[in-house]
């Protein structure tokens, strides 16, 4: 099932995007490359990389997402694929992706993948959550949950948050010759007061699908009283983030 809301991605968590062009710099899209941006949500960064002169295909497993970047960006290429299911062949320069791996819970076979779209010499330029991502967050989900609905399941997160040196293994493993790692906290300030329930029941929506609307807005502000103290500064939510950027050759 699709959950995710790209009218709530555009109108509330812009920031996606916005922080993106960090990791779009570390790209440097070149006039005439071939170039696959996996997890392209509504398109936004593809069309930033697209204004280089590039080839660009972007790909997202969210049929929603891609409805919408078509038909921002109905001159470019977009595809309902899910990670797993690619079957390019040495066809790109360059594959890039921002804030998407940390959704990909087989990450080995998500680098084999990404392995095989390039042709040789081909790089891999990826931003995404690494060990520590919205802990803050994911704790104060978990404990409010369990308090709140101690009778139901237990909550699995759709995560998959390493350190650096976990995911620089697993590419040399699959084959890359990594150039380039780096670990950083980035506090992210979310929009508006209801800043941390929207980022709550946007990126955590299907870890919560079996909760009413009662029940979502329940959860929502107990998460809120239990993290006040610590992630709401000067009428601001900020989510704890943490990120990981690589660069990797195909050798």
């Amino acid at each position: 099932m699709d959950f995710w809301s790209s009218a709530m991605y555009d109108d509330r968590h812009r920031f996606v995007s916005n922080f993106g062009k960090d990791i779009m710099n570390l790209l440097s899209p070149e006039e005439g490359e071939r170039i696959l941006d996996v997890g392209c949500g509504t398109g936004d960064l593809a069309n930033e990389i697209e204004k280089s002169g590039t080839n660009i295909t972007g790909v997202d497993r969210s049929s929603n997402m891609i409805q919408e970047a078509q038909k921002k960006y109905p001159n470019l290429r977009f595809h309902t694929m899910d990670i797993y299911d690619m079957n390019f062949n040495n066809e790109f320069d360059a594959v890039f992706s921002n804030a998407t791996l940390h959704w990909v819970t087989k990450p080995k076979k998500a680098l084999e993948k990404l392995y095989q779209s390039l042709h040789k010499d081909g790089r891999i330029v990826v931003e995404f959550g690494g060990k520590g991502n919205v802990q803050h967050i994911r704790q104060a989900i978990q404990a409010s949950y369990h308090k709140l609905f101690p009778t139901y399941a237990d909550l699995e997160e759709p995560w998959y948050f390493p350190s650096i040196g976990e995911y620089t293994s697993l590419m040399e493993e699959v084959g890359f010759t990594v150039s380039y790692a780096k670990y950083f906290t980035r506090p992210t300030p979310l929009d508006g007061e209801d800043g941390l329930k929207n980022w709550i029941f946007m990126f955590a929506a299907g870890m919560l699908a079996h909760l009413s609307e009662t029940e979502k807005d329940q959860l929502g502000e107990h998460v809120e009283q239990v993290l006040k103290p610590t992630l709401y500064r000067d009428h601001q939510w900020l989510a704890d983030y943490c990120r990981i950027q690589v660069i990797g050759y195909k050798k």
